[in-house]
């Protein structure tokens, strides 16, 4: 059965303003909430936030010990909410992209010595057993023999799984990078294997065949239709100018009769 139109537009005129959406977000990552809580957190007025409560009723619901929860709606909303955030990440980065430069190789290679050396971390963590037995009596422990490999491992499916979910690992977003395809379509987990798959196992050869092309872009960049892009660049007006100039005459030449 067809949802009601006026339904629809009531559940996204409660989803358009930030303050409820906060309010979605925040109750979700503490899982329950109390009215203090979300005062602090949000540092809003009594009134204020009682009124935007009220208007979420179909989004949240309350415990026995008076605290907020999502209710099933409010999860789906959510779910709602990140897509749509997604989507007007999406349309900024494809609305000029002129003004979004390709990431120095200085960036990207500092992206990725914080990736790798979160996994070694991780790795050593794995194997620290083997080091202190005493310690940790029994317990399996990963042979240090195997460190190099499993780190690898670990990197390749950290940066697949995260760059395929948003384009970003932690190492990219502290640099300000994201990974993007392209031909401006959403990054999906397939393309990010294979880029991946380079950056991780083949490196060396990775970087040689295509490291001198002006927009840094790696052979598996290129194989898999990638690129990574520096989100923190600040255009000077004049390309600021250029690049609304060439956006202007691409839209009018599309509309223009044939």
């Amino acid at each position: 059965m067809a949802a009601s139109e006026d339904n629809v537009s009531k559940i996204l005129s409660i989803l358009s303003h930030p303050l409820r959406r906060e309010i979605l977000i925040s109750i979700h990552k503490k899982g329950e909430c109390s009215f203090t809580e979300m005062l602090n957190l949000l540092e809003v007025d009594t009134g204020k936030l009682s009124f935007h409560l009220r208007t979420l009723s179909a989004f949240v619901k309350q415990t026995s010990t008076g605290k907020y929860k999502l209710s099933k709606t409010g999860e789906r909303s959510l779910r709602l909410i990140r897509e749509v955030e997604g989507w007007a990440e999406s349309a900024e980065v494809k609305a000029k992209p002129a003004l979004l430069p390709y990431a120095s190789f200085q960036k990207r290679a500092l992206a990725y010595f914080v990736d790798a050396a979160l996994m070694l971390l991780v790795t050593l963590l794995l194997a620290l057993p083997q080091a202190f037995p005493a310690l940790f009596g029994d317990f399996v422990a990963l042979n240090f023999g195997a460190v190099p490999f499993v780190t690898l491992g670990l990197l390749f499916v950290y940066s697949t799984l995260l760059e395929g979910f948003n384009g970003q690992t932690l190492g990219k977003r502290l640099a300000g990078l994201k990974v993007v395809r392209i031909d401006g379509r959403a990054l999906d987990y397939e393309h990010s294997a294979v880029r991946n798959f380079g950056k991780t196992f083949l490196l060396p050869l990775d970087l040689l065949v295509d490291l001198r092309r002006e927009n840094f872009m790696r052979y598996f960049d290129k194989f898999a239709g990638t690129t990574v892009i520096d989100l923190r660049f600040q255009p000077k007006p004049m390309q600021v100018a250029v690049a609304e100039t060439c956006e202007k005459n691409v839209e009018t030449t599309a509309s223009a009769p044939s």
